[in-house]
């Protein structure tokens, strides 16, 4: 008889662990070893019972989630991640990326993409979310973002305080009086942000700052 796909639950949201934990209870190929709240117990749990599969959540208090992956891939290294979060920023993936996961679903896939995201992960291939995979290239380096280096992380602070305030739909001149500089800085700013994000509408610039999570503050 073929063994079972042993999943460890990881998630801080109770209600949403338990969801899901009826979901694969009733898939015949599939056994929830675990369900835990944080990532500590995570660690913990996936060296105690080896489980297949990590579903895992990247918005947790406490141990940051990428570490705890890192960490259950060094104490058993046939485990395989795949991260949940309701957002799928450059920088979050590019983490996912370099902790090795073998994919990555938006909470927002529905209750058969976390199924068939399961069964492809174990079988050893990756799956990731349609938002997540057309951000992301293989090659004969691996898998990785399309732009190496996330285009936020190349933005300076005051780049980012002019983005956010746009994002906000503010005028350049509402942003000078608050930022307490000229027009002609802002306008300044605003140039190099759009230069360094190749985005040159600020619609486009206002759905970047909020997919990004640069428009929360």
């Amino acid at each position: 008889m073929k063994e079972k796909i042993r999943i460890l639950l990881v998630d801080d949201h109770t209600l949403f662990r338990e969801s899901l934990g009826q979901l694969l209870a009733g898939e015949s190929e599939m056994v929830v070893v675990r369900s835990v709240g944080d990532a500590d117990s995570a660690i913990r749990s996936a060296v105690e019972l080896s489980p297949d599969v990590i579903l895992m959540d990247i918005d947790m208090p406490g141990l940051i989630c990428f570490d705890a992956a890192d960490q259950i891939l060094r104490l058993r290294e046939k485990a395989r991640i795949i991260f949940l979060s309701a957002f799928f920023h450059d920088h979050y993936i590019e983490q996912a990326l370099r902790v090795k996961a073998r994919g990555y679903l938006t909470k927002s896939e529905p209750s058969n993409k976390v199924i068939e995201a399961i069964r492809q992960v174990a079988a050893g291939r990756v799956y990731f979310s349609p938002e997540v995979a057309t951000r992301i290239i293989a090659d004969d380096t691996g898998v990785h973002l399309q732009d190496q280096k996330t285009r936020a992380a190349m933005l300076t602070e005051r780049e980012i305080e002019v983005l956010r305030y746009l994002a906000r739909g503010m005028a350049k001149k509402e942003i000078a009086a608050t930022m307490h500089v000229s027009v002609k800085t802002v306008e300044g700013h605003a140039q190099k942000l759009m230069d360094k994000l190749d985005i040159h509408d600020r619609v486009e610039l206002a759905r970047y700052a909020i997919r990004e999570g640069l428009a929360e503050a």
